[in-house]
């Protein structure tokens, strides 16, 4: 039977796995794509249903107005997922999107007394911890330069000005959401939450990391790995064993 959230545009299901005891939901970093998601729906299709977010301004969604606050970016999911919340989820969100999951549990908790059965947060600070960052308001080289440093596009795309320029909108939007967030002290999360991080991330520090713990009360966990903001690159079977070890073992 299909489900009414395959037909939003906020919702990617590659793979269908309608006997998976958990739904994994993936949310994008800045300037990122459900389609970043793929290969794990692929590797965990036989033991997971795996969807993603599609946010507005990008691929099939580009002629959409980008979104610039987290705010925007976690209502949207919010809405697309809950036809979604009446089976066990369990979040995956890499830099920008970590903050955006953790905000979209937050309103899983107050509107529906419920939350996701684990929060991955990859590559991301805490919500509490902020920095001053201003790469949205560079000028489009800039952004450019940004994306180049931390390797987190398609280095085909980096080589394709023309198409490059016609999604640095919806980047820009990204970063500026991303940038110009600032957490709203609340009840804390009581699902666990799993900081996940490269060793060498700019983006980052341990201690940033570790203050994820500060968010909820149902557990923390913080695992490492070589690499910078984009460690998943290396390490993408270990962070796929990770997450199947974590919700297998809770919904067994």
């Amino acid at each position: 039977m299909t489900n009414p959230a395959d037909d939003n545009p906020w919702i990617r299901r590659f793979h269908h796995e309608p006997s998976s005891p958990v739904t994994l939901v993936c949310f994008p970093h800045a300037g990122g794509s459900a389609s970043f998601f793929y290969p794990v729906s692929d590797a965990m299709q036989s033991t997971m249903q795996v969807v993603a977010l599609q946010y507005p301004g990008r691929q099939d969604r580009r002629s959409e107005r980008p979104l610039t606050t987290i705010a925007e970016l976690a209502e949207g999911s919010f809405a697309a997922l809950r036809p979604l919340m009446d089976r066990p989820l369990a979040f995956f969100g890499h830099s920008m999107g970590a903050t955006v999951a953790f905000e979209v549990a937050v309103r899983m908790k107050r509107e529906l007394a419920g939350a996701p059965v684990t929060l991955f947060a990859s590559g991301r600070r805490a919500p509490s911890r902020h920095r001053v960052e201003t790469v949205h308001q560079r000028d489009d080289d800039g952004i450019i330069s940004e994306l180049k440093g931390l390797s987190g596009t398609d280095s085909r795309l980096l080589g394709d000005m023309e198409l490059l320029r016609m999604i640095l909108p919806a980047i820009r939007g990204d970063y500026t959401a991303a940038e110009t967030y600032r957490y709203q002290p609340g009840p804390t999360l009581d699902c666990p939450i799993v900081a996940l991080t490269g060793e060498s991330d700019p983006k980052v520090t341990l201690d940033e990391s570790r203050a994820w713990a500060d968010h909820t009360s149902g557990g923390f966990e913080l695992r490492t790995f070589s690499g910078g903001h984009f460690y998943l690159a290396q390490h993408q079977r270990a962070v796929i064993n990770l997450i199947s070890d974590q919700l297998l073992s809770l919904t067994l």
